[in-house]
């Protein structure tokens, strides 16, 4: 029997992150702590169906785990994590949101099936947000472990970001404002004021989850000014209202249906409410252009069921940092696919 060595012990204490969130001078200054180095595990290798990992994420690794993403809005935080237990298609996917990210709309709907993508509806459903996807392919260890820690302790998982939330709740940088909707008690929820519009927050663990040293201004805390706009056309993936939580019952509902995958089916399982969206199986590499090409490669784009037809226009780096600095969305290309 395969035994998998998933727990990392913690060694930041309480003290020493409270002397951090006391010198960080803004939020904007890192999108997260200090990466931890997780424990490398090849991907596909797993225990044998049916068993579970013999070694589970205590509550306060788990905090830890969820830190960065606990305050997302609750329908992208629903599809942040059932995208996690396909975290070997997280950089593929990262990659062709990131040379796509100038199509919008219709236009990006149409390209997604257009392109015959090789990912998981619920993987696809987080390609209108390609800082999410950069960030979970940034730390592929952190979104493996939050993945399987997913799959085998859902109800932990949930119970762990409403323990984050409420820190940053009781310490008043979590509240309503124009773009969110925060509820709280005797769970908090954190909905987009417009279903239509959801905004990716940045924030900094370090700072949200502890009290606010002298004189700092909370409202500066969390920046929610970088949103994607999904419109109809998005509806297939649960987009417009249609991804929520029930925290009572530690369930996650995608297009309303109740997200079903586990350590134990996940080999088999298909998620009920995207039986509209039709799943490619990975083709060989290809070049821009049509005909094959060499083994993947980076930089190459995505393998899939027919040639690329969209210009690939990669994101500039005052692109990516847009949301970090407390902006909005920007586009400096003006491909032929662009309206």
């Amino acid at each position: 029997m395969l035994i998998i060595n998933r727990r990392l012990p913690i060694s930041i204490s309480a003290v020493s992150l409270l002397a951090a969130a006391l010198s960080v001078p803004a939020f904007a200054q890192a999108p997260y702590p200090q990466q931890q180095q997780y424990p490398q595990q090849p991907i596909g290798q797993y225990p044998p169906q049916g068993q579970y990992p013999q070694q589970l994420f205590p509550p306060a690794e788990l905090e830890t785990l969820v830190s960065r993403i606990a305050l997302y809005p609750d329908p992208l935080l629903a599809q942040v994590l059932a995208a996690a237990t396909y975290s070997d298609q997280i950089p593929d996917a990262a990659r062709w949101a990131d040379q796509h990210h100038y199509l919008t709309g219709d236009q990006l709907a149409g390209a997604i099936n257009a392109d015959q993508l090789p990912f998981d509806p619920s993987v696809q459903a987080l390609l209108p947000f390609p800082n999410v996807l950069a960030m979970m392919a940034g730390d592929q260890n952190w979104t493996r472990e939050l993945g399987d820690a997913f799959l085998s302790q859902q109800p932990d998982v949930m119970e762990a970001v409403q323990r984050e939330r409420q820190k940053a709740y009781n310490y008043g940088y979590l509240r309503s404002n124009p773009q969110i909707i925060v509820t709280n008690g005797p769970y908090i929820g954190i909905a987009p004021v417009n279903p239509g519009y959801v905004v990716v927050p940045y924030y900094n663990p370090a700072v949200v989850y502890f009290p606010p040293r002298p004189g700092f201004y909370v409202g500066s805390a969390i920046g929610f000014n970088f949103g994607i706009s999904l419109g109809a056309a998005f509806r297939p993936w649960g987009w417009g209202g249609y991804n929520r939580f029930d925290w009572g019952g530690h369930a996650i509902f995608l297009n309303n249906a109740r997200w079903g995958r586990t350590w134990e089916n996940r080999g088999v399982y298909e998620h009920p409410a995207y039986a509209s969206i039709r799943r490619y199986a990975p083709a060989p590499a290809y070049r821009p252009g049509g005909g094959p090409g060499p083994a993947a490669r980076p930089g190459a784009p995505v393998a899939a069921g027919r040639p690329e037809a969209h210009q690939l226009q990669p994101r500039s780096e005052p692109e990516r940092k847009a949301w970090q600095n407390g902006g909005t969305r920007r586009e400096e290309h003006r491909g032929e696919d662009r309206r």
